[in-house]
């Protein structure tokens, strides 16, 4: 990803006064480097409703691509040009792809593209900028910037046909399986 992204997070203090607790990048982005597509985790919960009580890093060193059980991440992920990114894919490590758990996400008999996948999750998708194809099972749309897709756990693959990254922000929740 070009731009390093700016994180600021709001807490509390001893007295209860809102402040600011956090403010500069997020830790990762984690995926680098697979396939050429950059994933950068800003906030991870892991329990509905939400803690708001800790002031905590909610960001580990473990990517994983679904959120946890009953919980949510906010991602912004930077996908490449598919010849860029297919000519990666190609070297990518197996190991790191099994253990984010998009190995097990992936649908590797649909043949219309590489990145096909779905989770037990509703995902709000926002086009930052760039543009990028939402391809499904039956049918494709073309999503420019400020374009936004609620994926509702539906087999899918995001398709870069242009010339430049498409970068998109997400907010994952964990879900019941379609």
């Amino acid at each position: 990803m070009s731009k390093q992204i700016r994180r600021v997070v709001t807490g509390r203090d001893a007295r209860g006064k809102s402040i600011f607790i956090m403010d500069g990048p997020p830790p990762g982005p984690f995926s680098e480097g697979t396939a050429g597509v950059v994933a950068t985790d800003l906030w991870k919960t892991g329990a509905t409703p939400a803690n708001n009580r800790s002031d905590d890093e909610a960001i580990d060193a473990n990517f994983r691509l679904p959120p946890p059980k009953n919980g949510s991440i906010f991602r912004v992920v930077s996908y490449p040009p598919d010849a860029e990114r297919f000519a990666a894919l190609a070297k990518a490590n197996a190991a790191l792809e099994q253990s984010s758990g998009m190995e097990a996400a992936r649908d590797k008999a649909n043949p219309r593209h590489r990145g096909f996948h779905k989770t037990d999750t509703i995902d709000y998708a926002i086009v930052l900028s760039g543009e990028i194809v939402a391809m499904m099972d039956e049918g494709e749309t073309l999503l420019r910037a400020g374009d936004v897709l609620v994926q509702r756990g539906t087999n899918h693959a995001w398709s870069n046909r242009a010339n430049e990254p498409a970068v998109l922000a997400f907010v994952l929740i964990d879900a019941e399986p379609a």
